[in-house]
């Protein structure tokens, strides 16, 4: 059974940091593309960041850039999201997500092929 489950998701206040976990089973882990995504309420779900398969090559939203980074642990299927300088608008649940391709870029969410349950973050200013 594919599993994708996400932790690390809470309260803080605008400027903290948070780090985001996607703990992975249930399929070959080194093949895929791994991204984060979030949805914010009455808003489309978007992409933040991704991390290839091949290389572990990143890619991250305008929005998020110089502030989050992702990462990648093949050892133990599982991928990071460090976000800091967090503001308000970063408020939503996140979504890591998993594609059986390598990536150019943060894919549009609705090509992946797995997804988590989500972990709510909110940010307070």
């Amino acid at each position: 059974e594919v599993q994708l489950v996400e932790s690390g998701g809470g309260s803080v206040q605008a400027g903290g940091s948070l780090r985001l976990s996607c703990a992975a089973s249930g399929f070959t882990f080194d093949d895929y593309s791994i991204g984060w995504f979030r949805q914010a309420p009455g808003k489309e779900r978007e992409g933040v960041s991704c991390i290839s398969s091949s290389y572990g090559t990143t890619y991250y939203a305008d929005s998020v850039k110089g502030r989050f980074t992702i990462s990648r642990d093949n050892a133990k299927n599982t991928v990071y999201l460090q976000m800091n300088n967090l503001k308000p608008e970063d408020t939503a649940v996140y979504y890591c997500a998993a594609i059986g391709t390598d990536v150019a870029g943060v894919p549009v969410y609705y090509n992946m092929d797995y997804w988590g349950k989500g972990t709510l973050v909110t940010v307070s200013s």
